[in-house]
């Protein structure tokens, strides 16, 4: 097989409509590289797959660490293979702040899912800026509705901002808990119940089952205390075992709700529109300040104001101003 940079974009575009997984993976590829040709041709492969896209549902899934998302994953996966259709699973996965390494084991994790052969999972180092994250992800699922998955799933690294930036490029966002009775609305913040579309109680099997119902039972309550969402949906909560593949059904079930709900009044494809202008805006942002920071006077003007700084001889703000005179 042709190497990426050989391989022509049409013989890509082909490739990826016809649903050849590994023509898609190397796209993907293109589209995290940070080489200048490699982003070109990526930009070109993305533009003629544009027509064959939006066709998918797009589904985020957030929960903290241990809660089990990769099993719950592997078994929605699984139950949304078995009814026919195609999914495509994009994991964003914690890279280390120190260590500049990533832990991408999400096929190690999701093994079962991975030999699906109506299954797809690509992981993907979160690196250090979500904003890049945000833009490969975006792209990657551009690329997979193209090559035909019905189900795009985005599962987040479950800590901090990643859950607000997963939630700006999905239809449904759900979110994982797990039941421990009597702190069930502890060490979660407000705005992610706030963005949830519905909670799932995880594990809730054996001995964790009363436990799991009472904490449906508390989200329920608390969910009431919420304004409506502006789309006319009301949030629900329900329990599942991902490891005993209960309660699975019920989940999609939720979701076709949801779709059918918000496909009838409209805001579905508000919500796309929505999200569409701000990826058009961050791109702008992203590419401004990669282009400022590119620029070869600026990064000699910043070596000399961040001495500056370090001499205690410019405050940063009058420093900031100064740098950006070059440029504006």
């Amino acid at each position: 097989m042709k190497s990426i940079n050989k391989t022509s974009v049409d013989t890509f575009v082909t490739e990826i409509l016809n649903n050849n997984i590994s023509y898609l993976s190397r796209a993907i590829t293109l589209v995290e590289s940070n080489n200048a040709k490699h982003q070109e041709k990526a930009t070109r492969i993305l533009e003629k797959c544009l027509p064959y896209t939006s066709n998918s549902i797009r589904i985020g899934i957030t929960g903290v660490p241990g809660v089990g998302k990769s099993t719950f994953i592997e078994s929605f996966g699984k139950y949304l293979t078995s009814i026919g259709k195609k999914v495509a699973v994009l994991a964003i996965d914690p890279s280390s702040s120190i260590q500049k390494g990533s832990i991408l084991g999400d096929k190690t994790r999701m093994n079962m899912l991975a030999l699906d052969n109506n299954a797809y999972i690509r992981p993907s180092p979160s690196g250090e800026s979500l904003g890049g994250v945000a833009r490969k992800t975006r792209e990657a699922i551009t690329l997979c509705e193209a090559a035909g998955f019905d189900i795009i799933i985005i599962e987040t690294v479950g800590v901090g901002q990643s859950e607000t930036t997963v939630h700006s490029m999905v239809d449904f966002f759900l979110l994982l808990k797990l039941a421990n009775a009597g702190d069930e609305l502890q060490g979660i913040k407000r705005g992610i119940i706030e963005m949830a579309d519905t909670i799932v109680i995880n594990k809730a099997d054996g001995d964790a089952i009363k436990n799991a119902k009472l904490a449906k039972n508390e989200f329920s309550r608390a969910l009431h205390l919420y304004p409506l969402k502006e789309n006319g949906w009301t949030p629900k909560v329900t329990t599942c075992s991902a490891l005993n593949n209960t309660g699975i059904e019920e989940i999609y079930k939720i979701i076709e709700e949801y779709i059918s709900l918000t496909k009838k009044n409209g805001y579905f494809r508000s919500k796309r529109n929505k999200q569409n202008k701000g990826w058009l805006l961050e791109t702008i942002n992203n590419e401004l300040k990669n282009q400022f920071y590119k620029d070869k006077e600026v990064q000699n003007a910043l070596k000399i104001y961040l001495q500056k700084i370090e001499n205690n001889e410019i405050n940063p703000f009058k420093a900031a101003k100064e740098v950006l005179k070059i440029k504006y």
